[in-house]
């Protein structure tokens, strides 16, 4: 009994993952695509702020993507009901390791750049900072890889290649979907 309700379960859960996943796909087409047309013809002085007026901000991308690439992989990778919990839990940690470092180099990097373009600074204080990034990128490597590590145990071999491949490909589909936000939230001439 317990075995046929796991399986219930199993498939209840990757119906409502597949529609889910279909609904934010079409949201953030429909968003974007909103965006776009509704700032086609507004004067240049009247352009809101990034992700303003039902615009779609790349943090709410990043979001949503994230959401969605949890659900595509379940499918992509064809991952058992026995493996997709401890994926899901083991993916979005990945996913939160990559979203905080990322915040975090992005924010050295701009301390980085005043450094280097403020004449005030001395070279000493520009070495500082670049050991400093040097370290992180390195401490980041480690926990990215640890994190990633984690997720493909849980994958078999061919899993593991097709996961590879699935983030490769979604790496790529997430930087065309911010391009588009920006795009369609930037001030048009």
């Amino acid at each position: 009994m317990t075995g046929r309700v796991n399986v219930v379960t199993g498939h209840f859960l990757r119906w409502r993952s597949a529609l889910v996943a279909a609904l934010m796909v079409a949201m953030l087409s429909a968003a974007t695509d909103a965006a776009a047309q509704g700032r086609a013809n507004r004067p240049r002085a009247a352009e809101p702020p990034l992700g303003a007026d039902g615009g779609v901000s790349p943090a709410e991308i990043q979001r949503l993507f994230d959401a969605y690439v949890v659900m595509q992989a379940q499918q992509e990778l064809e991952l058992s009901d026995e493996q997709y919990p401890t994926f899901l839990s083991r993916v979005r940690a990945l996913q939160d390791v990559r979203r905080r470092t990322d915040v975090e180099r992005n924010r050295r990097m701009q301390m980085l750049r005043r450094t280097a373009l403020d004449q005030a600074s001395n070279e000493n204080d520009i070495r500082v900072q670049l050991r400093e990034l040097r370290e992180f990128n390195e401490r980041v490597a480690a926990e990215v890889g640890r994190a990633e590590e984690s997720v493909t145990q849980v994958l078999t071999v061919r899993q593991q290649a097709r996961f590879q491949v699935f983030q490769d490909a979604m790496e790529r589909r997430k930087a065309e979907l911010l391009m588009r936000a920006r795009q369609a939230n930037r001030p048009r001439p």
